[in-house]
């Protein structure tokens, strides 16, 4: 336990051990990451005033941050995907959603299941994003009612990841048992 201003942070971590969690990635706080998640290399996860929760699934690319808010944890479902540089800050991500790159979803904000935030968005606070959205500009605004034919590279990108997590965790544990 560490105590930092008026804040004490608890370590809880809870890791799925089908997980795949990348050298130099940063987990620090109150964090649940359930079966065949992937945290990828230098992604930060600080659930230090409330908590995060990663849902099967799901992936978090490169160097994206997923923070929180005072009362607003950040619940990403399962089969959702963070893409490189992306920011989720005290926000819900429906189940089968994309998070592209670079896309910026503020506190409060919810997005709702099989929604895409295209690359560069910013969804500001507290907006609520019904099911089957598409998410673009800045501040970011629904384009479009997305159909099943549009999220299938998004289904496929996820199942990609499935088996990229696996294949990495394997990597990694073999480089772990060469060094002992």
């Amino acid at each position: 336990m560490t105590i930092l201003a008026k804040h004490v942070i608890k370590q809880n971590l809870k890791i799925d051990p089908t997980a795949f969690i990348a050298p130099g990635a940063r987990l620090i706080g109150d964090i649940e990451i359930k079966e065949d998640a992937s945290i990828w290399y230098n992604v930060v996860l600080r659930a230090d005033i409330a908590p995060i929760r990663i849902g099967k699934e799901s992936n978090v690319q490169d160097n994206a941050t997923v923070h929180v808010d005072y009362d607003m944890p950040a619940i990403i479902e399962d089969n959702v995907t963070i893409g490189h540089n992306a920011v989720v800050h005290g926000a819900e991500i429906g189940h089968h959603s994309l998070i592209a790159m670079n896309a910026t979803v503020l506190s409060g904000a919810k997005i709702g299941h099989h929604s895409i935030v295209a690359a560069g968005a910013v969804v500001p606070e507290k907006m609520e994003v019904p099911p089957y959205s598409m998410v673009v500009g800045i501040p970011g605004k629904i384009k479009k009612t997305l159909a099943e034919e549009d999220l299938k590279s998004v289904k496929a990108g996820n199942l990609d990841y499935i088996e990229l997590g696996k294949a990495a965790k394997l990597l990694e544990e073999e480089g772990q048992k060469k060094k002992s």
